[in-house]
């Protein structure tokens, strides 16, 4: 399976913009640049997009362990927040917070089944950083 995005920029790295497009046109010239990286610009930014990838992966990953051992959840809600060094322009760390509502399971399984979907869930595996997890069961 391949998915595709596309990415334009145009002009300087501090004035211009660029456009993000992907596949499925759910982004479809989707505005990003350097002040909503790096400032608080209104326009999408690349951490925020891998943020929103992250949760989102984390999220099915454990929905899929939960249901593999007969808990299906009310709510898996994850709040995903990536962290760039904007000195070093380096990602170093991406934090799971992760409320849910999963009836009929002891807490130390509901752990257990969140630390492993942070731990193998695609996104995870594919970034080379420290992914913090906290889980609490409602």
């Amino acid at each position: 399976m391949k998915r595709t995005a596309h990415a334009l920029w145009s002009g300087s790295i501090k004035e211009g913009e660029g456009k993000l497009t992907t596949q499925s046109k759910v982004l479809n010239n989707t505005p990003y640049s350097f002040t909503s990286r790096f400032g608080y610009g209104t326009s999408t930014n690349p951490e925020e997009l891998l943020a929103a990838a992250h949760g989102g992966c984390f999220a099915m990953a454990l929905c899929k362990i939960l249901g593999e051992a007969g808990y299906t959840p009310n709510y898996l809600d994850v709040a995903a927040t990536v962290i760039l060094d904007v000195d070093k322009l380096e990602i170093t760390e991406s934090h799971l917070y992760l409320k849910a509502k999963v009836p009929n399971i002891a807490l130390k399984k509901f752990k257990e089944y969140a630390h492993s979907a942070k731990d193998h869930c695609p996104m995870s595996k594919a970034l080379s950083l420290n992914i913090i997890l906290d889980a609490v069961l409602e």
